[in-house]
């Protein structure tokens, strides 16, 4: 069981008649949902479905989209991109670091960095850095500021297999100790089942599916099965 699961009585995010549209089309349709405190949740959907959307109105990065309906998010949100964004005139340390302020402010950096397994490269630059730790570079940013809520957009998607599956067992254990809510935006559908207790598919504006997901490989195929059915893979299926 998940050291949070109390938290799970109160919604981190709540979303009612959430709609959102770009130059006439509508992405995102009248949706209803909530985000429990502390919940790990996947979000899966085609291109163009409109994860990206909803992770962007969820962070009120979408000012200029037409859209309406109710959104109500915790106020400490942390954003994490598939492209680190590491300001490449900046040491990690300062990266880490950058908009905070206040006396402990470098204590914490270090702190965050030595969490995600980057102890002594605080002075590098992010052209020293690889692939891999640039995005640790980036947990550690978003980490420093203790969110409520972190929303991440494809945090993995430009890695190798091998470090894929280590930022994985990362993600997890950063977010068993620190308890934010998280809301992961994925193409991977075996990624959304390894990290996350529930997994939704956007399809045709709405929510196609929403999938509680149990710890244990016995359901992993079923749970892969009604994953890729909503997605509309079928083919080579047993």
């Amino acid at each position: 069981m998940a050291p949070h699961t109390e938290q799970l009585t109160r919604p981190a995010v709540q979303l009612r008649g959430l709609t959102r549209s770009f130059e006439g089309r509508t992405v995102l349709d009248g949706i209803d949902l909530d985000l429990p405190a502390g919940q790990f949740t996947a979000l899966l959907g085609h291109s163009g479905s409109g994860k990206s959307t909803l992770l962007r109105a969820i962070a009120g990065l979408d000012h200029k989209v037409v859209g309406s309906g109710q959104l109500t998010a915790p106020e400490k949100v942390s954003v994490v991109f598939q492209d680190s964004r590491l300001l490449p005139w900046r040491r990690v340390l300062d990266n880490v670091l950058l908009g905070l302020d206040g006396k402990d402010a470098e204590q914490k950096g270090r702190a965050a960095l030595a969490e995600v397994g980057l102890a002594g490269r605080e002075r590098a630059w992010p052209s020293e850095l690889s692939g891999g730790e640039a995005q640790r570079a980036a947990l550690a940013r978003s980490l420093v500021r203790e969110p409520e809520l972190l929303l991440a957009d494809e945090p993995f998607g430009a890695l190798d297999a091998l470090t894929r599956i280590k930022m994985h067992a990362l993600l997890q254990e950063l977010w068993r100790r620190h308890q934010p809510s998280v809301l992961l935006v994925t193409h991977d559908v075996d990624e959304a089942i390894v990290l996350a207790e529930r997994v939704l598919v956007l399809d045709a504006g709405g929510v196609a599916l929403d999938l509680a997901i149990e710890r244990g490989a016995a359901a992993r195929g079923e749970y892969r099965e009604r994953l890729l059915a909503a997605l509309g893979v079928t083919e080579g299926l047993e």
